[in-house]
């Protein structure tokens, strides 16, 4: 194996490495919803869920669409339903059948 040869294969991994190091962080569950806190479905930016995003993914940041109604975001007690998504949406304390990925 030439100097160069080796040395693209251990770029290639590394930044493999880097990458599978960067989802595994990124998608560790957090931390339940305090008192003051409640969990709000259909309010996440694609990839910026705090948790549960349905079938096929694992947990935070994994929301493959904006606004996934299955997706939620902890946000404050009392303000979940007040939150206003385009479309005239608005959040919901439970999941929602609406703005789901293709399965």
């Amino acid at each position: 194996m030439t100097t160069r040869t080796t040395i693209s294969v251990a770029a290639a991994m590394a930044a493999s490495l880097a990458y599978a190091a960067a989802t595994a962080a990124h998608a560790q569950p957090k931390p339940p919803p305090t008192a003051d806190q409640e969990k709000c479905f259909g309010v996440a930016l694609k990839g910026q869920n705090d948790c549960a995003a349905g079938p096929g993914t694992t947990c935070a940041g994994t929301s493959k669409i904006d606004y996934q109604g299955n997706a939620w975001k902890i946000v404050p007690k009392g303000t979940c339903t007040t939150v206003m998504a385009p479309g005239n949406r608005m959040g919901s304390l439970q999941a929602v059948n609406r703005d789901l990925p293709p399965s």
